[in-house]
């Protein structure tokens, strides 16, 4: 189980855009791509076969997943997390949890 997985919310904590809060769209392995940062244009050529118009676009383009953090939404700050293991019926389920509250990620 990934410490960060896509639809998290998490904030920058180091680089250019320190501060920025934003959406995990993606998840590519030790690489992660957050809505609204790191953005760069890039030149793109045309490509009629596929439909895509030339010219210059706005892409987000992955940070590396050691410089975010997942957003705390009970203390609105970055905060590290844990996994633990919870007995529910006989089963056991691995969880996320917060490591400055001990609550549960996603419940």
């Amino acid at each position: 189980m990934n410490k960060i997985i896509k639809g998290d919310q998490v904030v920058v904590i180091t680089g250019k855009d320190k501060g920025k809060q934003g959406q995990v769209v993606r998840v590519l392995g030790d690489k992660v791509v957050v809505d609204g940062v790191n953005v760069v244009k890039r030149h793109q050529k045309p490509n009629p076969m596929r439909g895509i118009e030339g010219g210059i676009i706005t892409k987000e383009m992955p940070l590396d997943i050691s410089n975010i953090a997942i957003l705390n939404p009970e203390t609105n700050k970055a905060d590290r997390v844990g996994i633990k293991l919870i007995e529910n019926e006989g089963k056991v389920k691995r969880v996320r949890f917060f490591k400055s509250n001990g609550s549960i990620i996603g419940a």
